[in-house]
């Protein structure tokens, strides 16, 4: 009952976010401080960490693929689906459910402790609307983010296949060309779309309504990566069944 309780809080907060809109100087000056912190601060992570992973991947495709049946085109191929389809939309938005949903939940929750929010509701404004709605339309543009983490996950692949040994640039290529499916680039975007709003959204749930102190901020951290990783998983899973099957 307790989980059912918190459902309907969310969405009966989400009803509010969109009711009284917070002016639009105002709302404008909160949405581009928000794309700053939430995308253009994690810009560096998410090329760093998908450079990274990408080259892993096609280490370990190399090496598992040393059949002389196999076409050497698998390596850059599996590369490809691999980051596309997996890794930057959906493994990359739960490493952001750390870095930007911590950082959401404790700053809302911040303000709440202080009774910040409080004395903007007794202004009459809409704290709702006012702290959440500029989130949820910056990471809008977290499809541009996972953009980059497609194109620097496959280049850490061809460079970890090129240089490691592990086939020619032309083989590499051509099998990142290999069966190209426009609607699989479409897939991912409509997940990663459905989760750059899940993580605008529960974090901001976890640190508008928490109760207690400032020691509380830091669990209300905690249990809102757990909950915004955990929906991530489970609405991709959904996701992947309706689309791709």
């Amino acid at each position: 009952m307790k989980i059912l309780n918190h459902v309907g809080a969310y969405f009966i907060m989400l009803y509010k976010v969109f009711g009284q809109f917070t002016p639009w100087s105002i709302q404008r000056q909160l949405i581009l401080r928000d794309i700053d912190t939430l995308i253009i601060g994690s810009m560096g992570t998410v090329i760093f960490l998908s450079f990274f992973v990408g080259g892993v991947v096609t280490i370990q495709t190399a090496l598992n693929v040393e059949s002389p049946l196999i076409p050497k085109e698998i390596v850059g191929f599996a590369t490809r689906q691999s980051i596309i389809l997996e890794f930057s939309p959906t493994l990359i938005s739960i490493i952001m459910a750390g870095k930007v949903g911590s950082y959401i939940t404790s700053s809302i929750g911040t303000m709440r402790v202080t009774e910040q929010i409080d004395a903007l509701e007794i202004m009459g404004v809409n704290t709702y609307n006012y702290l959440i709605f500029p989130k949820i339309v910056a990471m809008m543009i977290y499809p541009i983010l996972i953009t980059f983490s497609m194109a620097f996950g496959i280049y850490g692949g061809y460079l970890a296949a090129v240089y490691g040994g592990f086939g020619t640039s032309s083989d590499f290529l051509a099998g990142v060309t290999s069966d190209f499916r426009t609607y699989h680039v479409i897939y991912a975007y409509i997940k990663t779309g459905v989760f750059a709003f899940l993580l605008a959204t529960i974090p901001a749930y976890h640190g508008y309504f928490l109760k207690g102190g400032s020691l509380q901020v830091g669990k209300a951290s905690t249990v809102s990566f757990i909950w915004t990783s955990t929906v991530i998983i489970v609405v991709n899973y959904f996701l992947t069944q309706l689309m791709l099957t």
